[in-house]
């Protein structure tokens, strides 16, 4: 068995960021004192395949105490010294980004945009993890640099191709690690592994800065030790507002319960390829979805797959090798022997193929997505089997398609998924399990994943950690007194902060109070003729969801100035929130609602608008209220 590569326990805090947040406020340790002992661990082990390069010590240390005067001065840090990794075919600004080949290294003069977010918002970048050269392969084994080790046992796979990524995070190294994702390598390495693995809505995290593995596809990736974790670098990475984490609502009767209605692959199409381990675990996480109060259906799997197929039996080769055509022939002998031969493979296909290729994958999208006509979620296991990495060695392109079995579908569909870990094998492996909703449900993707999480209770990657305690998620979530003369309220669409009717918000006097979730209890609804667009809730028990909102105080005048503004269908009145505060908020009229779209999946106005600067026409029809 392999010994996790895990921080001294002694020296360094809990690096989930809810806990090392919680240590810097009670002034237990500082982001120098973390970096030190971080570099001291790393010196220690010494040379490792998880990294291809670790900065400096002087610039480590360097960039904690920046960090820190910049938390004296006052700057708004929402991730203060967090320390983090990034999958080394992302560009850091005069640091080489290498895509796992020596030969085509070069030093970007600019960090790509998710990059320059994370650092502006405090965290501490430690190294560039290792990677499948130039993000192709799923095991993590073609790399020059070495081929990363499962962190339960040395002799499997960690999964790839964002190998090194997953593996700082689970073995305690960093508190996350950005990875990507073309074919699910920001999902198997997490489920390999046992951490999460968010793969956002294709288009809502910017792929600049990124070496392209096809372009067309690629998305970036968020590894972590918890949901929560996940979803508050995915705010910050998209340039957000930072909102309150993901949490089940803490006035339901029953908050661990998931009231929705999930799909999984018919038992005839679902294929482990001889692994019972990775088959006992799915069947029980299917289980404990129902125990948790979640019905189940089962699909037809068999488009899907045939979508799946089209990534490396289609013209997207083409678009792959279209990446590094003239880098391969000048350097063909510095290109890793299976990646090679399978860029060379782009090289067969015409314009023709092409066209055809995507007249198909039009059609099988739309046959695809009927799924969430009557589902909510679509659950597969994260991969259907873990390999030794032996047996990926002899056999690199095979294991690589299997283990995208239940992944190479989804960026193809353009949808979020959620990679969880759900348990172990009687081996000791870990297994994992993937929620996959419709484009634009990643808040609610994050919601239920912190959920099962919390039912789960498995250790956080190999650290030997536990979840944090509820009352420590809770903390920046309680209410705070209504000052008299003041009257509350929750904005939830065009008075938020960079939308039209903000600054009339503010000339009615409204003070911004803190960022906050209404009770899962209310539909959301757009109601797109109107000039502006607008958002309206409508309490809903059996189909309501938690809305992203921003919470003001207001002088009674310059509510009653709100109040005068109010046109129909909307209408002020109380609306309660996630930590059961009521609020006057924006309601709609029932009677309107058919003239609306119900965006309740996406959890916020600021996503849904996201989204849509980003969609095609037409693709909200399937929301459209009847």
């Amino acid at each position: 068995m392999m010994k996790p590569l895990m921080v001294n326990a002694s020296a360094v805090p809990r690096l989930d960021l809810v806990s090392l947040a919680g240590a810097y406020q009670a002034g237990e340790t500082r982001p120098y004192q973390v970096v030190s002992s971080l570099c001291r661990h790393l010196e220690k082990v010494g040379k490792s395949p998880v990294w291809i390069y670790v900065l400096p010590t002087d610039s480590l240390i360097n960039q904690a105490e920046a960090v820190e005067k910049r938390g004296r001065r006052g700057d708004s840090l929402p991730l203060y010294g967090i320390p983090f990794a990034v999958k080394d075919n992302i560009d850091v600004a005069c640091h080489p980004t290498t895509a796992g080949c020596p030969a085509f290294s070069y030093i970007p003069q600019h960090s790509g945009p998710v990059v320059t977010r994370l650092l502006e918002a405090g965290a501490i970048l430690i190294g560039k993890t290792n990677l499948d050269q130039f993000g192709a392969g799923l095991a993590g084994d073609r790399s020059p640099y070495g081929a990363c080790h499962n962190v339960f046992d040395s002799k499997y796979i960690s999964g790839g191709s964002s190998s090194g990524s997953a593996v700082a995070v689970a073995s305690g190294l960093v508190s996350f690690a950005l990875g990507t994702d073309t074919a699910g390598s920001g999902r198997v390495p997490a489920g390999c592994n046992n951490i999460v693995g968010l793969k956002p809505t294709s288009g809502l995290l910017s792929t600049d800065g990124m070496v392209p593995s096809c372009r067309s596809l690629d998305c970036l990736s968020i590894f972590a030790l918890t949901v929560s974790d996940a979803w508050q670098v995915f705010e910050v990475a998209r340039g957000a507002l930072p909102t309150s984490p993901p949490l089940p609502p803490a006035s339901s009767q029953e908050p661990d319960q998931l009231n929705f209605t999930f799909a999984i692959p018919r038992e005839e199409d679902l294929d482990f390829f001889g692994d019972e381990g990775q088959a006992l675990v799915f069947a029980r996480a299917v289980k404990r979805l129902e125990q948790l109060g979640a019905r189940k259906q089962t699909i037809d799997y068999k488009p899907f797959r045939e979508i799946a197929s089209l990534l490396y039996e289609g013209p997207w080769l083409a678009e792959r090798l279209s990446a590094v055509d003239e880098f391969l022939a000048a350097h063909p002998s510095e290109v890793y022997p299976v990646t090679r031969a399978l860029l060379q493979g782009g090289a067969a296909y015409r314009a023709v193929d092409a066209f055809k290729a995507f007249e198909r994958l039009r059609i099988l999208r739309k046959e695809c997505l009927k799924v969430f006509e009557s589902a909510q979620l679509f659950v597969v296991p994260t991969m259907p089997c873990l390999p030794t990495l032996a047996e990926v060695q002899s056999d690199s392109k095979g294991w690589s398609r299997r283990l995208g079995t239940y992944t190479n579908f989804v960026n193809f569909l353009q949808l979020p998924a959620l990679a969880l870990p759900a348990g172990f094998t009687q081996k000791g492996l870990p297994g994992g399990v993937t929620f996959i909703g419709p484009p634009g449900s990643d808040r609610r993707l994050c919601e239920w994943g912190t959920i099962w999480q919390r039912a789960c209770a498995l250790p956080l990657g190999a650290t030997g950690k536990v979840l944090p305690s509820e009352k420590a998620l809770n903390v920046n979530q309680q209410p705070t007194p209504v000052a008299e003369g003041l009257v509350r309220v929750a904005v939830a669409g065009a008075h938020l902060r960079g939308q039209p009717f903000h600054q009339a918000l503010l000339r009615m006097e409204g003070k911004f109070v803190r960022a906050a979730r209404t009770a899962a209890r209310y539909r959301f609804l757009a109601f797109l003729h109107l000039d502006p667009a607008r958002p309206g809730l409508l309490r809903d028990e059996d189909h309501g969801g938690a809305v992203s909102v921003e919470i003001y105080d207001f002088p009674i005048v310059g509510f009653g100035k709100l109040v005068a503004s109010v046109a129909p269908p909307l209408a002020i009145g109380t609306i309660e929130l996630v930590d059961g505060e009521k609020v006057k908020g924006f309601l709609c009229e029932s009677w309107d609602a058919k003239s609306a779209v119900d965006i309740t999946d996406f959890g916020g106005w600021l996503a849904f608008r996201d989204y849509m600067t980003k969609a095609s026409p037409g693709a909200l029809a399937a929301k459209e209220i009847s």
